[in-house]
């Protein structure tokens, strides 16, 4: 297939209904389907693909259409309030989501379409059978899953799960990010034959061992923690296995801006855990970080800690990887295929601060091991998840659905 100029290209769209690539681009707010949808997208342009991204105005200001670059439209869907609201709250306005993208998809339609989150499927799924469009879905997260670890604290909408199962039985192929999602997915009843895995990604360029790294405090040893402030994330147990690490500190990164740590209720809890465990001295947190500010935060750390009690992938261990620092991360999810233990670092049973502790201590206490896992990790992004290699195996996936699928009629429906 000839690249360069998207008209040579496939016509795809990109359903997220609350992820929107822009943040990512921006930085400060992306979380990991921002940022996979963003890249992802960029990829395709590049391999010679139109591609059209389809997520809610959150916003009374935002323009319906933006192009940031040649072959690439984020269009900014009328479903719903123009403000910000929480995802779990958005499944009522997808009805109206659905009826813009068959509005759309009706005037120039995709040659494939590729939904992220469940109610991204479910929006796209009307429209896309009713056009006769190939439908790929991506779910990010499972509620089966999530109502597994969170129980009562789980705020999805009691239907998520039958309307995954639904999703997963409907559209034409369905992308897990790992193998425990494969498992997840037979589980809910989705038939294997439709269900391909192709991971997440990371930019090596952007995380590179080279480059400046954050100064080091009085401790001898500095432990790193990046994600969102909440529960299942899995930063208390970090606290409670830095408690066995004499001079040792621990950065905590993520959660709202540093200005407003002092009353965030999760940040305010690890800082009790903290005085509680007798590490509060040791221990600093940082807030937000700009995306541009990770990999020299990540570079400053002797090690990369991600014990969370469930990751559906996890993007912090490839990051790490890439920018040659071992990760000691629970084996949980996708963390099971991205970290390979012993080779790139260390994987640990969840909820568990003292084998948490004891798999830091023995990296901490062998330097050239260190440095051997965190050579190894680069060389494991290069290999298998640079997002030029997760675009490429993507688009292998829609070329082979759109050679089983008529060609859309442009003006149909």
């Amino acid at each position: 297939m000839p690249h360069g100029d998207p008209r040579d290209g496939l016509t795809l769209a990109l359903v997220s209904e609350h992820a929107s690539p822009l943040v990512a681009l921006g930085g400060v707010d992306a979380g990991g389907q921002n940022v996979h949808v963003a890249q992802l997208a960029g990829e395709l342009t590049d391999l010679g693909h139109r591609v059209t991204v389809y997520t809610r105005r959150d916003s009374p200001g935002l323009p319906e259409a933006v192009s940031p670059r040649p072959g690439l439209t984020v269009r900014h869907v009328p479903a719903g309030p123009a403000r910000a609201v929480p995802k779990d709250e958005l499944l009522p306005y997808m009805g109206e989501f659905a009826a813009y993208l068959e509005r759309d998809w009706a005037r120039d339609q995709p040659d494939v379409a590729h939904s992220h989150f469940w109610m991204s499927g479910l929006a796209a799924l009307t429209p896309a059978r009713a056009l006769g469009v190939p439908l790929v879905h991506t779910f990010h997260a499972l509620g089966v899953v999530k109502r597994r670890h969170q129980g009562a604290a789980d705020t999805s909408p009691a239907s998520r799960v039958d309307w995954e199962r639904h999703l997963g039985g409907s559209c034409d192929l369905t992308v897990a990010t790992c193998r425990d999602e494969v498992a997840e997915l037979t589980a809910l009843g989705v038939p294997p034959d439709r269900v391909r895995v192709v991971p997440c990604g990371v930019d090596p360029d952007v995380f590179t061992p080279e480059g400046d790294r954050l100064p080091r405090g009085p401790w001898r040893h500095r432990l790193l923690h990046l994600g969102r402030l909440v529960p299942r994330k899995g930063a208390e147990i970090s606290l409670a296995a830095l408690a066995r690490l004499p001079d040792t500190e621990l950065v905590i990164a993520g959660g709202p801006p540093s200005e407003e740590l002092a009353v965030d209720p999760e940040a305010t809890r690890l800082r009790r855990a903290a005085r509680r465990l007798g590490v509060a001295d040791r221990v600093r947190f940082t807030g937000s970080v700009p995306r541009s500010a990770v990999p020299r935060l990540m570079r400053g750390a002797d090690l990369v800690l991600c014990p969370a009690d469930y990751e559906p992938f996890g993007i912090v261990p490839l990051e790490a990887m890439a920018c040659g620092v071992p990760v000691v991360a629970s084996a949980v999810g996708g963390q099971r295929d991205s970290v390979a233990d012993p080779a790139t670092g260390r994987l640990v049973p969840p909820g568990d601060p003292k084998a948490l502790a004891d798999a830091v201590a023995a990296l901490l206490a062998d330097p050239a091991e260190r440095a051997a896992c965190g050579a190894a990790g680069r060389r494991r992004v290069l290999t298998r998840y640079r997002w030029a290699s997760v675009a490429a195996a993507t688009e292998q996936l829609y070329l082979g659905l759109r050679a089983r699928c008529p060609a859309p009629v442009s003006g149909a429906g």
